[in-house]
């Protein structure tokens, strides 16, 4: 069996006296969809912020494509993608120069960048557009553009936190299915998400309460688990104990 491409051991962060992440642990396997869910104050911030090497454990283990959170945090950083909620690429720039820029930032060649700006303006078909301002794109393109250079450099892992807010939803399923695609080009996608129609698609799922994993499975079998028809019905069974809140 591979060896898992994130692995956790009783992760925790800790501000003061307040416990922001409670000693988790699991594992992601390479090519995996794996859903970080938990309500505003649970937690899943702050534990990819310690994923993607921004901040420092307080205690417990964790390793990201090999790469130790501690010592190695600027590697992870080389070799993750990272996609936020809000919108990061530069309205002021075009499609083209935007996938340049962010080619560089990634270490890519000219020659690369070159090929890689080809194939992601033919792949999101953007053939037309690509030397507009990217302000001008309608929000679903965007957050698609925004993906697609996010894993231009080919990362193991691209992390996507509530990559598909305020977008509609034939634009939302659209963007799952470039997380399909580059998923079964073994990329592991790791996202956030609030839709808990976007937790079906997962391979699988965690569930955070109050700083701690309180379920992780696929998520059929925590429909079953749960007696629940939807994983929206399994979140609230959940959650609703919650003692932390935004």
């Amino acid at each position: 069996m591979p060896e898992p491409v994130i692995k956790t051991n009783k992760l925790t962060k800790i501000f003061g006296d307040f416990v922001a992440v409670d000693e988790i642990t699991f594992e992601v396997q390479p090519g995996e969809i794996f859903g970080f869910l938990g309500a505003n104050g649970a937690g899943k911030t702050t534990a990819m912020r310690m994923l993607c090497g921004l901040s420092y454990p307080t205690s417990g283990s964790a390793t990201v494509g090999g790469y130790d959170v501690y010592r190695e945090n600027e590697m992870i950083k080389k070799h993750i993608g990272y996609m936020s909620q809000k919108f990061s690429l530069y309205e002021d720039l075009t499609i083209f120069e935007n996938i340049r820029f962010y080619g560089g930032i990634y270490g890519l060649t000219n020659k690369q960048i070159k090929i890689k700006s080809e194939e992601l303006i033919s792949f999101l078909e953007l053939e037309q557009e690509a030397k507009k301002l990217v302000k001008g794109l309608p929000i679903g393109w965007k957050q698609k553009l925004s993906f697609a250079v996010a894993i231009i450099h080919q990362p193991k892992i691209v992390f996507l936190d509530e990559p598909t807010g305020g977008v509609d939803p034939v634009a939302r399923r659209q963007f799952w299915d470039l997380i399909y695609d580059a998923s079964s080009r073994g990329i592991t996608i790791f996202v956030t998400t609030h839709y808990m129609d976007e937790a079906e698609y997962c391979d699988r799922v965690s569930v955070m309460v109050d700083g701690s994993i309180k379920a992780l499975d696929s998520p059929s079998n925590l429909k079953r688990e749960y007696e629940a028809m939807s994983m929206d019905d399994v979140f609230y069974k959940l959650a609703r104990g919650a003692k932390r809140g935004p």
